[in-house]
């Protein structure tokens, strides 16, 4: 027997099973928000379920700032390592790929197989490092647009995220508000405070004040790791909650004492340490400063504060949820954002989660979640 029929004969109800990845590559010119151009770029991409005959049924899901194209699924039979919202995506779950055609993308910038700083210049045949435009929110749905376009898709289903996914809809929102019935942003703002770009700027400076950085000249495999452990280590702090930590990790101590003073002895410790060291093994550092600049600049505010006037143009139903625990953004700052679409005359509707697990809690298993998704997916069909 094979590993594909054996895989086949396992309980595999409600997963997607074996995905592969697919290139969309753009081969004209690609101007970016800050004037940098890109001779041409290639989004990576998966796709889960299938496009209907009217191609009127596609779902498109934005990743977070560590997140990549892989939401679903399994790429290895051996490995069995399932996509990053595998429990919310495939057949018969609050996205079921029975219905929907789903699809996933690497954002323009990232180092997941999308062009980004990693990526060769074409006119060096080097790797851009920092001759990568500076990208931002705008140019990774700019260039998630071109390709909805490239599948024949003019109208999307929805559009789902959370953290930087969410500023993501929310851009798709404004820029294209023709180009999709429903929008489900998640855990997010509409512009970060002073603490949430401080928390960046800490993670920022641990990257490029590591001397292997080289002010971003590294080769493949090479770089600032340390630098990069700790910005992750950082930020993984801000994606969880005191009362999440506190309930999963306590006090706790690893079973062997520690020989040496700053040696690992509490668990925690020791979570944060396999974060940032598996986080390096999958991550580009140059990416990681890209993105998190792009986080910071994003802002739909206008010089006066409003919000409103951003969201003016908004013609799709609104789903906002926010979570209770998530300190880095806020519950208020994601009602904030459905206040505005109300205040707007916009079809806005806000929930609110009570999760231990703070910013993180749209990534897990949790039915009132699942249950509010799969409910807003099915409204634009009445």
């Amino acid at each position: 027997m094979n590993d594909a029929s054996a895989y086949l004969e396992q309980d595999t109800s409600g997963e997607v099973g074996l995905v592969a990845w697919q290139d969309y590559v753009h081969e004209k010119p690609f101007t970016c928000e800050g004037g940098g151009v890109l001779p041409g770029f290639t989004l990576r991409y998966e796709s889960y379920g299938r496009l209907n005959a009217q191609k009127t049924n596609a779902i498109l899901i934005c990743h977070a700032l560590s997140g990549d194209h892989h939401a679903a699924g399994v790429h290895d039979l051996h490995d069995k390592k399932t996509g990053w919202w595998n429990t919310m995506i495939g057949p018969g779950k609050p996205i079921d790929t029975n219905e929907y055609f789903v699809i996933c993308s690497n954002c323009l910038g990232g180092c997941q197989g999308s062009t980004g700083p990693s990526s060769i210049n074409p006119a060096t045949g080097k790797r851009y490092c920092l001759d990568f435009p500076v990208v931002t929110i705008r140019d990774m749905v700019r260039a998630q647009k071109l390709l909805i376009e490239h599948l024949g898709i003019k109208q999307l289903h929805a559009v789902i995220g959370g953290s930087m996914g969410g500023m993501q809809v929310l851009q798709w929102m404004t820029e294209y508000p023709d180009a999709m019935q429903l929008a489900l942003p998640m855990a997010t703002t509409a512009r970060q405070n002073a603490q949430a770009i401080a928390f960046n700027e800490v993670g920022r400076s641990a990257i490029m004040q590591d001397p292997d950085w080289n002010a971003g000249d590294y080769g493949e495999g090479q770089g600032p790791h340390v630098g990069l452990a700790i910005a992750r280590m950082m930020a993984h702090i801000t994606y969880l909650s005191d009362r999440g930590m506190d309930d999963k990790f306590g006090r706790r101590k690893r079973s062997s004492d520690a020989r040496e003073l700053f040696d690992i002895e509490f668990e925690v410790e020791s979570y944060l340490r396999y974060q940032g060291k598996s986080f390096v093994n999958r991550f580009d550092a140059n990416t990681y400063l890209y993105f998190t600049k792009a986080l910071d600049r994003f802002d739909l505010y206008c010089e006066d504060g409003r919000l409103e006037d951003q969201l003016a143009a908004v013609k799709c139903k609104t789903l906002v949820i926010g979570f209770k625990t998530d300190w880095l953004f806020p519950p208020q700052q994601n009602r904030d954002i459905a206040q505005a679409l109300l205040r707007d005359g916009k079809h806005a509707t806000y929930a609110e989660i009570d999760s231990d697990l703070g910013h993180d809690s749209f990534l897990v298993d949790a039915p009132e979640l699942e249950a509010l998704i799969r409910r807003f997916l099915s409204i634009a069909a009445k």
